[in-house]
């Protein structure tokens, strides 16, 4: 065997068990895993499931609240009292969260929880009717770039009082008072496309126009979208149920 075909089998083999285990060191980020969209929509999917069935393994962060549940029952909790500490130590300086989580702002829809995740696993960007403005860009940009997430979801929601404000306001031909007017500015689009339909209906359109400005926003996100290295995506949780329902995997 000459050592030309040998180098080329070790290459060939490495190239391979990268795409068996769907992650490879970023160039720009050698010390970090990359999870790829897939795999990441699988743990969301799944850490959901686990919400929705009351069998959450990230229920409690606190040192107090690990103690207490490691002496007292382990039925929900996905890591010891000295785990839970090792994994504070390691996000000390660093952190390799799998997803970014756009989000509205309501109270009812925490991420880290309606998707059972622990500390260092989610970069949430919080902002009512979960829309954009430069500043939560940046921040999904920084994500994307910086720490080589895959995957944004969008993530609306039942019952959304931003979208319902937007609606009314809209309807009645007024402007919202403040600041507020620039959520109703922002959801506009949607309220008009989905005129003749209820409020799920212009939810999930919001989420929809959302999720493509963000696959279209350049410079960053737009060629990682193309190439395939990132993928956006909408979700759409039931308050009634807790399931979050993902509506737009392109």
């Amino acid at each position: 065997m000459t050592k030309t075909y040998l180098a080329f089998l070790v290459l060939a083999a490495g190239v391979l068990s990268c795409k068996q285990i769907a992650c490879a060191a970023d160039p720009a980020h050698p010390d970090q895993p990359v999870v790829l969209p897939a795999e990441a929509m699988s743990r969301l999917k799944e850490g959901n499931g686990r919400y929705t069935s009351g069998n959450q393994q990230h229920p409690h962060e606190s040192s107090e609240e690990r103690t207490y549940m490691a002496a007292a029952s382990y039925e929900n909790l996905g890591m010891t009292a000295a785990e839970a500490a090792t994994r504070r130590a390691e996000l000390k300086t660093s952190q390799h969260p799998f997803a970014i989580v756009l989000s509205c702002s309501d109270s009812r829809v925490p991420p880290e929880i309606v998707f059972d995740q622990g500390l260092g696993d989610l970069f949430v960007i919080r902002v009512a009717g979960n829309v954009i403005d430069d500043q939560s860009l940046g921040s999904i940009e920084y994500a994307a770039d910086h720490l080589a997430v895959r995957l944004i979801v969008v993530l609306g929601h039942q019952r959304c009082g931003a979208v319902k404000a937007a609606r009314e306001t809209i309807a009645a031909k007024t402007e919202a008072p403040g600041h507020i007017q620039s959520l109703v500015t922002a959801i506009q689009p949607a309220v008009e496309a989905t005129a003749k339909g209820d409020l799920k209906a212009t939810i999930e359109a919001n989420v929809k126009n959302v999720a493509q400005a963000l696959r279209s926003s350049t410079p960053i996100l737009k060629p990682k979208v193309d190439s395939g290295e990132l993928k956006v995506v909408g979700a759409y949780y039931s308050l009634d149920t807790g399931a979050v329902a993902f509506t737009d995997e392109k």
